[in-house]
């Protein structure tokens, strides 16, 4: 028999590294990790998705992606044929963002956002590695490695102003109830993890080793 390919996308500026505790049977998957790339210039967000989609070497593959990584994924899937869709952290539409986001859009203030308010470096600082300096640089190394100023402004830009509204009844949703990115209120549709916060990649990885597979082979 052979093996589901799974290609997963980390989040806004994060590395491979917040899938190191996702664990699949080895027997039935098969797990491919997906790595941001510098923006062209003046490329879009389908462009990119595009783009990103040439690294899939499978047939009929599942995705799975994080926060802005489950926003492009969701454009990747218009241009292959996919297995399944699971976005973790993330939003089915725009109509799914917090009132900050919306206000941001429309008044252009989207350019003054501080990236701490997407990268969330104080939550992953506090996350079981104690409040020191030394540690809390070891974890921004380790978890944001895309530092490229060009690509920092560009997906937060590609976040504020993603343009759909239509939400793809096939995606499966999977979002914490203490998600302070994404607020689990303004969310419809998911299975919700107690206690999840934005980062539950990295601190639900035990529900989510548990449930993924049966949720991929549904």
């Amino acid at each position: 028999m052979s093996k589901i390919p799974v290609y997963m996308m980390p989040g806004l500026a994060a590395s491979t590294a917040i899938f190191e505790r996702i664990q699949l049977p080895e027997d039935e998957f098969e797990i491919h990790l997906l790595e941001w790339e510098i923006p062209l210039d003046n490329e879009s967000l389908k462009e990119y998705a595009r783009r990103i989609t040439k690294k899939i070497t499978h047939s009929n593959p599942v995705l799975i992606g994080v926060s802005f990584g489950g926003i492009l994924i969701q454009e990747m899937a218009q241009f292959i044929k996919v297995r399944k869709v699971i976005i973790i952290s993330s939003v089915k539409s725009n109509l799914e963002f917090p009132r900050r986001f919306k206000l941001a859009k429309t008044t252009k203030a989207y350019k003054l956002i501080p990236m701490s308010l997407i990268l969330n470096i104080e939550n992953l600082a506090k996350f079981s590695f104690g409040e020191t300096i030394n540690k809390r640089l070891k974890l921004y190394e380790k978890f944001l490695s895309v530092r490229d100023i060009r690509y920092l402004n560009w997906a937060v830009e590609q976040v504020i102003l993603w343009d759909r509204t239509v939400v793809d009844e096939s995606v499966i949703h999977i979002h914490g109830d203490a998600d302070d990115v994404f607020p689990i209120k303004y969310i419809k549709d998911c299975i919700v993890v107690k206690g999840g916060a934005h980062i539950m990649i990295l601190n639900k990885y035990k529900w989510l080793n548990e449930h993924l597979p049966a949720l991929i082979k549904g």
